[in-house]
């Protein structure tokens, strides 16, 4: 069988490392990796932000499964392309993936089903961002989070107000996270 491993980093290569130690793994290629992976297959380079391109170079490499390490992909609807077009590959569509890639949605998902979180709002603007991380409603410490994916960045746990308010304006002022800090979760 051959694989191929979306991702760069150590969560990706812990990945490269297993397949490539499975006797019914003939090869392990890995997108774009890194050079810990490529001593344990083939590194091959592809747009990870191109579903298109990903879903060619998996048809032209003839790979038998695509297991999908970052969240960017998926978000892009990778797992999707790849179900239309009967590519076997572990990830979960856009949709699922949601879970991941929005804070917002998450949390809402969580209120709906019943499932325990901490108490929280959403923010779309400054203003009700700064309002929220006032201490009025949650006190402190308070959790901001950007709403989108921010690389593992985008969450601050704010010991007092001062602390909050710079996370807000870092976020929806400066656009630290660019689109992803366009919309605040804030928490107890």
């Amino acid at each position: 069988m051959k694989v191929l491993v979306l991702g760069s980093g150590g969560r990706e290569h812990a990945l490269v490392w297993r397949l490539a130690n499975d006797s019914a793994v003939a090869e392990v290629l890995t997108a774009p990796g890194n050079p810990g992976t490529a001593a344990l297959g083939r590194n091959v380079a592809v747009d990870l932000a191109s579903p298109a391109d990903v879903l060619a170079l998996a048809t032209t490499e003839a790979v038998n499964l695509t297991v999908v390490g970052p969240e960017a992909p998926l978000e892009r609807g990778l797992a999707d392309l790849f179900r239309e077009n009967r590519r076997p590959i572990v990830g979960p569509t856009r949709r699922g993936a949601l879970l991941e890639c929005s804070k917002a949605h998450a949390k809402a998902f969580m209120a709906h089903h019943g499932i325990p979180t901490a108490r929280f709002v959403v923010c779309d603007d400054a203003a009700s961002a700064l309002d929220a991380v006032s201490g009025a409603q949650f006190g402190f410490p308070v959790v901001v989070k950007a709403d989108g994916l921010a690389a593992g960045k985008g969450v601050t746990v704010a010991a007092d107000r001062a602390e909050a308010e710079a996370a807000v304006r870092a976020a929806m002022v400066d656009k630290q996270f660019g689109a992803s800090g366009s919309r605040l979760v804030i928490e107890e």
